[in-house]
């Protein structure tokens, strides 16, 4: 039986990647699985809406920019009520090449997890990131850690794949901002099984991050006291 599986893509400005990122997943076949994309356009100021439509996808536009979590939120929605068997998230800025899905389904397969994440810290190949990032990426390990008991190694990263229960969960309730390493938490503190997978990412193609090196102090802190929050909090 052909399962389905919903690509989610958040995108604020991210016309210049798009057409290469929606291109190549358009391409893609798994056998088993039947692909369908979902740009959510999270009121880009830039040509994201228009580049989007043009390639055929379905196009979510929000009205107001709500940041990652919140069209990260949208597409979980659509995903539960569309009825797809699985959600993936996949950045709009071209990090998450689409030839590295195949690595998280066979995860999910061998596993049986609720959450698959991609991780480029497994083998250390591809795109790695700055040191400074690698450091906080490092740090939220070691609190993920504490918190939840799992050791997942790239708790930053956002090439996700979703089941169904987890889709539910996160239509229901996510983080709002910088929703990573707390969603890792809240999916935890829900009873749901979570795996890593590695995969090669490759350096952004387009558009800007949403973490400046001066914002980054705010990053740790912020996402610190969200992912205490997550911990003590009844789901």
């Amino acid at each position: 039986m052909t399962k389905t599986i919903l690509a989610i893509v958040p995108c604020y400005n991210e016309a210049t990647s798009l057409p290469s990122l929606l291109g190549s997943l358009k391409q893609l076949r798994i056998p088993g699985y039947q692909l369908s994309i979902a740009v959510i356009n999270d009121a880009s100021a830039d040509a994201t809406a228009s580049v989007a439509k043009a390639a055929g996808v379905t196009v979510l536009d929000l009205p107001v920019n709500l940041g990652i979590g919140g069209a990260m939120q949208t597409g979980f929605r659509y995903a539960q009520q569309q009825g797809f068997d699985f959600a993936l998230q996949v950045d709009g800025d071209g990090q998450h090449p689409p030839s590295e899905i195949p690595k998280l389904l066979a995860r999910q397969e061998e596993t049986n997890a609720n959450l698959v994440i991609g991780s480029r810290f497994l083998l250390h190949e591809g795109f790695q990131s700055s040191f400074m990032r690698r450091l906080g990426i490092q740090y939220f390990h070691w609190l993920n850690r504490i918190f939840t008991g799992n050791a997942i190694y790239d708790a930053t990263s956002g090439f996700r794949l979703l089941d169904k229960k987890a889709i539910d969960k996160a239509a229901m309730v996510y983080p709002d901002e910088y929703p990573e390493p707390e969603s890792l938490v809240l999916f935890a503190r829900s009873g749901f099984k979570i795996a890593e997978t590695a995969v090669v990412m490759q350096a952004r193609t387009g558009g800007t991050s949403s973490i400046s090196s001066a914002g980054s102090i705010y990053y740790l802190i912020k996402v610190t006291i969200a992912m205490f929050f997550s911990f003590i909090r009844h789901y």
